[in-house]
């Protein structure tokens, strides 16, 4: 997180140098206060500084007014997905309070560790965070959970922060620790559709209907290993066009892909290493001998003859995976194949 402390004052100083010492940040003040430290000093107006540091900065640490602050950053703001968290300090670091992106910017998170940097009070009114229950835009967010589509997220999280009964399938993922006791477990869509919840959270992999969406927030774990087959010259056209193809006809998410898992052939291929550099994903290659230990439902005496192993795809995405094969081998001739198998 790449931190801002801007002060304006002698005692904000303080305060600024207190934060550093324990966060990794940067600290602005004004001119007038110039010293022989590592401190950015700055010649423009206030106003202007925070318009500048507003863009640049993952997280903005005021020590002034609230009033002042709120003035200052109100033509910047655009939404919660974009806008940078933003924490206010009073002059005498009585109270830390969280202002802006509270949960998805950090700032409430980070508020709680300033303040206690501080020995000071943590300000946070956000209604998950004062009710003591879930945070629907924040759920899974440690484990790289994405979501679907937000424009449920207001409408879920009024449910939640207001008791209402709320619904929860998941089939993927890693298992959610703790539940309010408004939220009902459920082992399938079709108890879910059927049940008297006024909205649902819905844990998957899989393809969802629309009509239980229009209820829903939908979460996309990260539990798809992409086992990958294929040549030196395989394009990264051809790998996106096979994956798409693979996941569409069997109903998944490729919002839910973790890595894509090939053979080492010595050196790497420049189709696979694009499109996982273009998707944010990771490739993880595995020797011959390793996969050639893996037992697979459809060994090749082709592959065996040109890689030494019996299988690419298949023991690949099940070596990193270590899990169950949900695609068993496809085929895209010439030169790819592809097998998906889910992390348990």
């Amino acid at each position: 997180m790449r931190i801002v402390v801007i002060a304006i004052t002698k005692n904000g100083k303080m305060i600024a140098k207190k934060i550093r010492s324990k966060l990794d940040c940067d600290i602005f003040m004004p001119s007038k206060f110039e010293d022989n430290d590592d401190i950015i000093y700055y010649k423009e107006s206030t106003p202007l500084i925070i318009g500048k540091l507003f863009n640049k900065y993952d997280a903005l640490v005021c020590i002034f007014s609230l009033g002042a602050v709120v003035r200052l950053i109100a033509k910047h703001l655009k939404d919660k997905k974009s806008d940078p968290a933003v924490i206010v300090i009073d002059d005498k670091a009585n109270f830390v309070i969280s202002t802006l992106s509270g949960h998805l910017g950090g700032a409430n998170a980070l508020t709680e560790t300033i303040a206690d940097i501080l020995d000071a009070t943590p300000v946070i009114t956000t209604a998950a965070d004062v009710n003591k229950t879930i945070a629907v835009d924040l759920l899974g967010r440690e484990f790289d959970w994405t979501i679907e589509d937000d424009k449920n997220v207001t409408m879920v999280s009024a449910n939640m922060v207001n008791n209402e009964p709320i619904g929860i399938y998941q089939d993927a993922g890693e298992k959610i620790k703790e539940l309010p006791s408004n939220v009902r477990i459920f082992n399938s869509l079709d108890a879910l559709r059927e049940s008297d919840c006024r909205s649902y959270l819905i844990i998957t992999d899989k393809k969802v209907d629309d009509d239980i969406l229009a209820k829903a927030v939908l979460y996309r774990p990260k539990s798809l290993i992409v086992g990958v087959g294929l040549h030196y010259n395989t394009s990264k056209e051809e790998i996106s066009k096979g994956i798409m193809d693979t996941f569409a006809r069997h109903g998944l998410s490729t919002r839910s892909i973790k890595a894509l898992a090939s053979v080492d052939k010595g050196t790497r291929v420049k189709g696979l290493e694009d499109y996982a550099r273009e998707n944010n994903l990771k490739v993880i290659y595995y020797k011959k001998e390793e996969l050639a230990k893996i037992k697979v439902p459809n060994p090749s005496e082709i592959v065996s003859k040109y890689e030494k192993t019996a299988s690419v795809a298949e023991a690949a995405a099940l070596l990193a995976s270590n899990g169950q094969l949900i695609v068993e081998k496809e085929k895209y001739p010439p030169n790819l194949t592809i097998a998906v198998a889910r992390i348990p």
